[in-house]
């Protein structure tokens, strides 16, 4: 069974199970994302856990997927921390024991490289994402684009300008000279998703990817102007992780056929 455990900065999970691989025997093969089968360079199965952290708005997918990987892996666990991209970046410069980091956007992993905590060359784009409005399925306020988040009796959330979603959203506003004022402003889309579903806000900014994930709990509002701040998100393995043919064996699932088949479904973009 999966454990989730709450992130010290954000909604979080950390998640954890373990399953068994039979050996492939061929020495030096290379990932074949297809088939998931991965052995290590020497020929051996993978074994061992690793930590992945994952930008927020990668929980449903990444909970997925490191499903699956245990399941074609059986010997190796992968334990996930989902938070704001920059949150994690912090927890990660800060010494905390990440083997994998997948942000929502390049800036917080030009963050790593720069600090020479990832190798720049290690680093491989899967995925994009754009904006959306989640309003709640009766759309008290009557929210219909973008520049009704700025009217004064729109209780709006936004992500903090230093969150990817965040980012986005002023590069939003820069574009159509609408500036909004927020009610709060969270430090992971989730948590701006969460006020929306509980009533708190008439609505936020979040993800497309969320508002398909919510189902029934929100109504998304697209609007053209979201094509202004596309996200793309880089993952890569963590320069110091202990255990790095699982870690990389892990970019690998999600880059490939499998990971990228998980995330097409969820709504994300090709990268």
């Amino acid at each position: 069974m999966r454990r989730i455990r709450s992130n010290v900065t954000t909604l979080a999970g950390t998640l954890a199970v373990a399953t068994a691989l039979a050996l492939t025997g061929c020495s030096g093969a290379s990932v074949d994302p297809a088939t998931s089968a991965t052995p290590t360079a020497s020929g051996s199965a993978l074994d061992g856990s690793i930590t992945v952290y994952a930008a927020a708005s990668l929980k449903t997918t990444f909970t997925e997927l490191a499903d699956e990987f245990e399941e074609a892996h059986p010997g190796t666990t992968v334990e996930l921390t989902f938070a704001g991209s920059s949150d994690l970046v912090t927890q990660i410069t800060e010494g905390a024991p990440a083997d994998v980091f997948a942000s929502a956007d390049e800036k917080n992993m030009a963050e790593l490289t720069d600090a020479g905590l990832v190798d720049p060359s290690a680093s491989e784009d899967f995925a994009t994402n754009v904006l959306t409005i989640a309003v709640p399925p009766s759309n008290p306020a009557g929210v219909s684009d973008f520049a009704d988040l700025a009217e004064p009796d729109v209780k709006t959330v936004i992500c903090a300008a230093q969150v990817p979603c965040g980012a986005a959203t002023k590069t939003v506003e820069k574009a159509t000279g609408v500036t909004i004022s927020p009610v709060s402003e969270e430090s992971s889309v989730t948590d701006v998703l969460g006020k929306v579903t509980s009533g708190e806000a008439d609505a936020g900014l979040v993800y497309v990817t969320d508002v398909e994930a919510a189902g029934d709990a929100v109504e998304g509002i697209d609007f053209p102007e979201a094509d202004q701040a596309v996200n793309t998100y880089p993952i890569a393995p963590v320069a110091d992780t202990a255990n790095p043919e699982v870690a990389e064996a892990f970019v690998a699932f999600v880059t490939g056929e499998v990971g990228q088949g998980v995330l097409r479904s969820a709504g994300f973009g090709s990268p």
